[in-house]
C-alpha cells in the first residue's frame, strides 16, 4: 500500500484515457506531461519499464518506484516526428530511443547519443515502419566513444565468438590489465519480429513471439498470450494457467542450471559445468517427454495451452525435481568449498544497488544488487498468487551474488514445480475465443517473469483479432548497459566471467 504521506508519483500525469487498453490505463498526453514524467524518472519516483513507438506516436510504460504493481502507459503524438527525449535526463532510455530512431520516423529531441543502435547500415533506405533511413545524419561508420589516457589500448571482442553463441561486439579499453571502459555494440541478430507481426493472425503471431529468444520461448509465449487475453477479455481455463506456470518453472530451472555451470566454467572450474549441463539436459528431456518439445516451443497460445500433462508426465517431472534437489545440494557444497573458484567470483563485477535501481534491472541481476523485484509478485499473475515461494535478494552485486541468486531461485522453482503438480486442476486446457466485441480496436499489455527478469508484451488488435501493432521488450534492454558499469576497474581476464554472470540476451534484445 502507498504511504498516504508520500506524494502520488502518478499525480498530474493526465490526458485522454484510452478506454480499450487493458489491464493498466493508457493516456494520450501532451509534451509537457511527457517531460514531467521524464523528470520523475530522473528523480527516481518512477521506474521505466518500456518505451516503444509507431510511425507518429511514442509510448512509454512506467511503474511507481515504491509500488511496482502500479503501472501507467503514456502516449505522445508526434505529428512532425519529433518528441522530447527521455534519455536526455534518464540514461536507461537512451538505447531504447536510439532503436526507435532506427525503426521509426521518430527523432528524440535532446538525446545525448544519436548513433544508430539496431541499424548497421545494411537494411536499405526504407523499412516497414517508415524509419528515417538515409535521412538519418548519424548513419554511417560507427564510432566508439573515445577514451583518454596515455597507456590506454583497445581490445575488440566479437562479434563472432568461440563456440555456439550469438554475435555481439565488445570494445574493451584497458590501461594495462585494468578495464577503463567497456562499450557494447549489438543488433547483429535483428530479425524484424515486430514488423513481421503486423497483420498476422493470432496463431502466427504467437509462433513469432515464441521465437524472439530461444532460451525464453515459454516466457515470451506467456507474455504474448496474456497481453492478447487482456485485450480480448479472454480467460484461459484454470488447468491451462497452472500448466503454463509449470512450463515457465521448468524453463527457469533449466536456464539457471546452465548458467551456474557456465559461470563456474569461466572461472576455470569445468567440473561444475559438466554436472550442471547434465542436470539441464535432464530437464530438457523431461520437457520433451511431457510436452513434446525440449524448449516447450508453441505449447502456450492465447486462450490456453496446446499440450496437456498426463499422469506419467506428472510422475516423471516429480521424480526429476526430487533428483535435482538432491544433486544440486551436493554441487552447491562443491562450489561453496572451492576457494580458488570463489576467488574469481567474490568481489568481481560489482553492480551498485543504486545503479540497478535507476535502470530498473530485473531478474537475478537486480535481485543480486538489493532490488526486490519479481513480476510473479509485482504486478503478479495467476497461479502464483496461490503458490508459496520466496524471492532471494542479496546486496553485494558481484558475480558470486548473481550466481547465488540463481542457485536459490532454482531451489524455489523446484518448490513451485512440486506445488503445481500437487495442485494441478482438472479440466479443459483451451478456452474458446470470445465473440465479436463493440470496439473496432482493443489493446492489451502483460508483464511476466522470465528467467532473466521481466518481459513486457503490448498488443493492439483489430476487429478481426489480427495484430495491428505488437511490442515485445526483453529484460536485457535494462541489463546490457549495466554490464558496462560492472566491468570497470576489473581486469580484462574477468570480462568473460562477468559477462556470463549477466548472461544478457542477444536475440531477445535485438528483436
Amino acid at each position: 500500500m502507498r504511504d498516504p504521506s508520500s506524494p502520488d508519483p502518478f499525480a498530474g500525469l493526465n490526458g485522454r484515457v484510452i478506454d480499450a487498453h487493458r489491464p493498466w490505463p493508457r493516456v494520450q498526453v501532451q509534451a509537457d506531461v511527457w517531460t514531467d514524467a521524464a523528470g520523475r524518472l530522473q528523480r527516481g519516483a518512477l521506474t521505466l519499464i518500456g518505451l516503444w513507438g509507431e510511425p507518429r506516436t511514442v509510448h512509454m510504460a512506467v511503474a511507481a518506484a515504491r509500488e511496482p504493481g502500479r503501472i501507467l502507459v503514456l502516449s505522445l503524438a508526434c505529428p512532425d516526428g519529433i518528441y522530447p527525449s527521455i534519455g536526455r535526463v534518464h540514461p536507461p532510455a537512451i538505447r531504447l530511443e536510439r532503436a526507435l530512431k532506427d525503426l521509426f520516423p521518430l527523432w528524440p529531441d535532446g538525446l545525448p547519443d544519436t548513433r544508430p543502435w539496431l541499424d548497421h547500415g545494411k537494411w536499405g533506405a526504407a523499412g516497414p515502419f517508415g524509419r528515417l533511413g538515409q535521412d538519418d545524419p548519424d548513419r554511417g561508420d560507427y564510432e566508439f566513444l573515445p577514451v583518454a589516457g596515455e597507456n590506454v589500448h583497445q581490445l575488440p571482442v566479437g562479434p563472432v565468438h568461440a563456440g555456439i553463441i550469438e554475435p555481439g561486439h565488445f570494445r574493451i579499453s584497458a590501461d594495462g590489465d585494468t578495464v577503463v571502459r567497456l562499450e557494447e555494440r549489438l543488433g547483429y541478430t535483428h530479425k524484424g519480429v515486430e514488423s513481421l507481426m503486423q497483420g498476422a493472425d493470432l496463431t502466427r503471431a504467437a509462433r513469432l513471439a515464441c521465437r524472439v529468444s530461444g532460451d525464453s520461448t515459454v516466457a515470451y509465449a506467456l507474455a504474448f498470450a496474456r497481453a492478447v487475453e487482456s485485450a480480448l477479455a479472454w480467460e484461459p481455463p484454470p488447468r491451462a494457467v497452472w500448466l503454463r506456470a509449470l512450463m515457465a518453472e521448468l524453463e527457469r530451472l533449466a536456464n539457471h542450471l546452465g548458467d551456474v555451470g557456465a559461470i563456474c566454467n569461466d572461472g576455470g572450474f569445468a567440473l561444475m559445468l559438466a554436472h550442471c549441463s547434465a542436470l539441464r539436459e535432464q530437464v530438457l528431456r523431461a520437457a520433451m517427454a511431457s510436452f513434446g518439445h525440449r524448449l516447450m516451443m508453441d505449447r502456450i497460445a492465447p486462450g490456453g495451452v496446446a499440450a496437456d500433462l498426463d499422469a506419467a508426465g506428472s510422475e516423471r517431472i516429480g521424480a526429476l525435481a526430487a533428483d535435482i534437489r538432491h544433486r544440486l545440494r551436493r554441487l552447491v557444497e562443491l562450489y561453496d568449498n572451492t576457494a580458488s573458484l570463489q576467488d574469481r567470483t567474490v568481489g568481481t563485477g560489482v553492480l551498485e544497488p543504486a545503479l540497478a535501481a535507476q535502470f530498473g534491472a530485473g531478474g537475478y541481476i537486480g535481485r543480486a544488487s538489493n532490488r526486490r523485484c519479481d513480476a510473479r509478485r509485482w504486478p503478479g499473475y495467476a497461479p502464483y498468487d496461490a503458490l508459496d515461494f520466496e524471492i532471494p535478494v542479496l546486496d553485494k552485486g558481484d558475480v558470486n551474488a548473481r550466481l547465488w541468486v540463481r542457485i536459490q531461485e532454482a531451489g524455489q522453482s523446484l518448490r513451485l514445480i512440486e506445488q503445481i503438480l500437487a495442485g494441478l486442476p482438472a479440466g479443459a486446457i483451451q478456452a474458446a475465443r470470445p465473440g465479436p466485441r463493440a470496439e473496432s480496436v482493443c489493446e492489451g499489455m502483460a508483464i511476466v517473469e522470465g528467467f532473466r527478469g521481466d518481459i513486457l508484451a503490448w498488443v493492439r488488435l483489430d476487429a478481426a483479432a489480427r495484430i495491428g501493432r505488437c511490442h515485445l521488450r526483453d529484460p536485457s534492454w535494462f541489463q546490457w548497459p549495466l554490464l558496462e558499469a560492472a566491468i570497470e576497474n576489473n581486469i580484462v581476464a574477468d570480462f568473460p566471467i562477468c559477462n556470463k554472470s549477466f548472461n544478457c540476451a542477444y536475440s531477445g534484445h535485438d528483436l
